[in-house]
């Protein structure tokens, strides 16, 4: 599965999942370009990888010029792209549908199902090139739901459906498109969710109970899966969108 001479372009990777599947992939041999908000953990992946393998963009997936830009100055640094992973996403809140605000729907959809079609605009091109492929970060509850967490699980299946239809669109020009579904992983964000629940003190055994392999993982279980399907190994695989539950979806353990 060795990514060498492969150049990625992630969006949402300076910490949690993200940042995972960048190591991941700085490991396999990739070239890796990021967008990210957070400024301070971007120097911070500067300072441990190096510019050789790494560019590091402060941006905002919302806005179409920063992914623009960032897109544009990776090929003009590397030379091509063959992977757009887009794995920026937020999951707060955590609330019913109609608990939630207009803002904080406008919000969820724009960094976790518009930000796609950033990227896709704006990356097709030099895809097609190298009959690259494109990697979504959805989620089990694209597939199953999940109670309190209306707006969020909308922007999910809506990835995945997503993710379906332009494996169809772009199979043509041998460009695969395939998606990842983590269930629960612990990552800044999901500690974020966990305090926002009425439950708090028993979220941590919750998240362990409800994958039948027994535990909540880390980040790294999804970057492993990650690298399979943007490498070559995966070159026969595409609108796949892939559990990495640990089982989670396969029926309630109580």
């Amino acid at each position: 599965m060795n990514l060498t001479n492969k150049t990625i372009f992630i969006t949402g990777a300076a910490s949690g999942i993200g940042r995972e599947c960048l190591t991941a992939y700085v490991r396999e041999g990739a070239r890796v370009s990021v967008l990210d908000r957070d400024e301070n953990a971007l120097n911070e992946l500067k300072a441990q990888f190096g510019t050789e393998v790494l560019l590091a963009f402060t941006g905002d997936v919302r806005v179409k010029e920063d992914i623009k830009a960032a897109i544009e100055k990776t090929v003009a640094a590397f030379g091509d792209l063959h992977v757009i992973h887009n794995n920026a996403g937020i999951a707060s809140p955590s609330k019913p549908l109609d608990e939630t605000s207009e803002e904080e729907w406008d919000s969820l959809f724009e960094i976790n199902l518009k930000s796609v079609y950033y990227t896709t605009k704006y990356g097709l091109e030099y895809l097609k090139q190298t009959r690259g492929n494109i990697l979504n970060t959805s989620s089990l509850v694209s597939e199953i739901g999940q109670e309190n967490h209306a707006a969020y699980a909308a922007t999910k299946g809506g990835m995945s459906t997503l993710t379906k239809a332009m494996a169809l669109d772009y199979a043509p020009f041998g460009i695969r498109v395939n998606a990842v579904c983590p269930a629960g992983v612990w990552t800044p964000m999901l500690r974020k969710w966990a305090g926002e629940q009425p439950n708090t003190g028993e979220i941590e055994q919750y998240l362990d109970e409800i994958h039948p392999l027994g535990y909540c993982p880390g980040g790294d279980v999804i970057a492993d899966a990650a690298v399979f399907l943007i490498s070559d190994s995966a070159r026969f695989v595409t609108g796949c969108i892939m559990p990495v539950s640990g089982g989670a979806e396969l029926g309630y353990r109580r």
